[in-house]
């Protein structure tokens, strides 16, 4: 655990992020795998000379929820946190309680962290498997597929190549008492059912390192990803145009808008995966949320299937256009 943490927190894309604030923050629920990973934080902190805040999430979802979140507070003052910090947070909006819940979770740990810090947290190589599998179920593409990175300021996850077994083994070895949340065994919910039913069944058909093949997955996946964003962000840049019609990439007091419109020849002869990437991130910068595969493919269609179809229409009231050679989003 402590190598894991010390690699992360020295590592060299990361190492500015902690250098600029001197402080790395750790989120705790007082669960075997933050716990374990808070102990090996402050541990490393104090031989870097960094301060570790302690931040602790109460969903208030369950009977007695305030006093697991004090136990977890107390828990990580004997550890060394330098500042420890309650957050009770309110669950509710779309997307069933498992969503909801970590929309409201980060959103606090969000708000509650030191400016510039980094957070940590406490996924493990089983959530990164569970995550891939989630992924590849609802068929919603590379990117969930994917599975969560190491990096993702403000998020930082040391232990992605950590299995949930060693995070308990160190609970053990430092005589630390973890929580065990009862969510955890309740089959309502999917990731519980994929953790204590699927998994071990593929692992038992499969013959065995089904998570690390999973994880070792969305790592290469990650790698690809981001040679596909970097090219598209290339394209974006060459696509965009100024107030006056010509290539925005660089020239015209517009390069930069979120909402310049695109040059649909400049789009047209790349391979239509490099186009969606583009006009997801064009898309998503004009303020158009909630993006689904099948409207990415319908704004592609502009470009690739043109036969002078009508608006598009987008969430959030968004339309999307194509006229005289130019794509136009307004909303």
């Amino acid at each position: 655990m402590r190598a894991a943490v010390r690699r992360f927190l020295t590592a060299e894309d990361i190492v500015g992020w902690v250098d600029r604030t001197g402080t790395v923050a750790v989120a705790c629920s007082g669960g075997a795998d933050s716990l374990a990973l808070a102990a090996a934080t402050a541990h490393c902190a104090e031989r870097l000379g960094l301060a570790v805040h302690g931040l602790v999430v109460d969903h208030q979802l369950q009977p007695g929820s305030a006093r697991v979140a004090q136990s977890a507070a107390q828990l990580l003052r004997q550890l060394g946190c330098t500042v420890v910090r309650v957050l009770r947070t309110t669950v509710d909006g779309p997307g069933g309680p498992e969503a909801a819940a970590r929309r409201a979770r980060y959103a606090a740990l969000r708000e509650a962290a030191p400016v510039g810090a980094l957070v940590l947290l406490g996924h493990t190589l089983d959530d990164q498997a569970e995550t891939v599998l989630l992924g590849l179920g609802r068929g919603s593409g590379p990117r969930s597929v994917a599975g969560m990175r190491e990096l993702e300021p403000p998020w930082g996850r040391p232990l992605l190549g950590v299995r949930r077994a060693v995070t308990a083994a160190a609970c053990a070895a430092l005589d630390l008492a973890p929580w065990v949340d009862p969510h955890n065994a309740d089959p309502r919910f999917r990731r519980v059912r994929l953790r204590t039913e699927v998994l071990p069944l593929l692992e038992d058909v499969l013959a065995g390192g089904v998570a690390q093949a999973l994880a070792r997955t969305a790592g290469q996946l990650q790698e690809d990803l981001d040679v596909l964003e970097g090219q598209a962000c290339g394209l974006l840049a060459a696509a965009r145009l100024d107030p006056r019609g010509g290539p925005g990439s660089d020239t015209g007091s517009n390069v930069d808008s979120p909402v310049a419109d695109l040059d649909v020849a400049a789009l047209a002869q790349a391979p239509a995966a490099l186009r969606r990437r583009v006009l997801r991130r064009w898309l998503l910068d004009a303020g158009v949320a909630e993006l689904t595969d099948a409207h990415l493919r319908a704004a592609d269609d502009l470009i690739g299937r043109w036969s002078g179809q009508g608006a598009l229409r987008l969430p959030g009231a968004f339309e999307l256009v194509r006229a005289q050679g130019r794509l136009h989003v307004s909303g």
